[in-house]
């Protein structure tokens, strides 16, 4: 058997990896026009907590993504391949002085193995009038580092990567017997999906070797720790295209950031980064089946796309169902 996988951001890779765990005898072949830091994936502060809006097609299949994706990556953490995949471990906090529910996540409560309410000293451990407060003890995934050490694991299972741009599903080089489709932002033109939406982030990566916790704050401002630099954010600019560092949302951000921790200041700023979150209102992870421009024969796809930001903390999760309904196709139990 022969897989196609379209897209080798963090969703695509882990697809491709489910898939060799799945069928160790199939070949896999990972297509794509843009890899490792050029790839959205790779800005990811990349910490393990999926927001409460985040949605599949149902509650039940939404958590069962979650718990699978944080497994995996706790795993990880726990071998002896943790350093070399980017995983460690990561407590933090999330403060806010607008409403308790901000500081609540249903998916996660009883799944990290902390997550509590902070106490009144807790919330004054950052510079804010913080009225509540959660702390909880995560995973941390830096995408500079498991998406190259994914991609060496891959070609070392017999993978094979492609540098191709992929321009219509049905005109694809080769006739694989299922084509997964991970491309993000790509999947609008690729699909016409016109429910994908771009949310536009912007992110600073500062060294900062003291803060070893993540902080979250109201206004979407996050500190997130990493191995070598730390995430300071964001925004979140829904329908953006722009592709463009923005001097006011650096200032924003660092003002944000440096009113919660101010040794911030000190901090030398490395890079900035922009990304385009690929955002559905629901994930799209589905089957569908389309006939080829040049012989009219069947392509069997599942689409895996839409993660909006939270593609690392979710992609194993993801890609676990979708490797499932590879084989519904297969057997061709396709429920189409």
């Amino acid at each position: 058997m022969h897989f196609g996988i379209v897209g080798s951001g963090i969703v695509g890779l882990t697809t491709a990896l489910e898939l060799q765990n799945n069928f160790p005898n199939a070949k896999v072949t990972i297509l794509a026009d843009r890899f490792n830091e050029d790839t959205t994936s790779y800005m990811a502060a990349g910490i393990f907590r999926p927001s409460t809006s985040f949605m599949g097609p149902t509650q039940e299949i939404t958590q069962q993504w979650i718990n699978d994706a944080f497994h995996y990556w706790d795993d990880i953490r726990r071998s002896n391949k943790a350093s070399l995949a980017g995983v460690c471990q990561l407590s933090g906090y999330i403060f806010s002085s607008t409403s308790p529910s901000i500081v609540r996540n249903h998916f996660i409560e009883k799944l990290l193995p902390i997550y509590r309410q902070a106490t009144e000293e807790e919330l004054k451990l950052c510079q804010g009038n913080w009225k509540y407060g959660s702390f909880f003890t995560t995973c941390v995934t830096e995408s500079r580092l498991f998406l190259p050490y994914g991609t060496q694991k891959f070609k070392e299972a017999g993978g094979v990567v492609l540098f191709h741009h992929v321009d219509s599903l049905k005109t694809l080089p080769e006739k694989y017997d299922v084509v997964v489709n991970c491309t993000g932002m790509g999947a609008k033109e690729l699909c016409g999906d016109q429910q994908l939406v771009p949310i536009r982030g912007q992110v600073l990566k500062v060294r900062a070797p003291w803060i070893k916790t993540a902080f979250y704050g109201d206004y979407d401002t996050y500190i997130v720790p990493g191995f070598d630099t730390v995430t300071l954010g964001g925004c979140r600019q829904y329908d953006s295209y722009n592709l463009d560092v923005c001097k006011y949302d650096s200032m924003a951000i660092k003002e944000r950031c440096y009113n919660m921790l101010p040794s911030l200041k000190k901090a030398e700023v490395v890079r900035e980064f922009v990304g385009l979150r690929p955002h559905r209102s629901v994930v799209r992870v589905e089957k569908e089946i389309m006939q080829r421009s040049v012989d009219g024969s069947a392509i069997k796809i599942v689409h895996n796309y839409g993660h909006g930001g939270y593609g690392v903390t979710t992609a194993p999760g993801t890609a676990k169902y979708a490797v499932k309904l590879v084989r519904e196709m297969l057997v061709g139990n396709s429920k189409l």
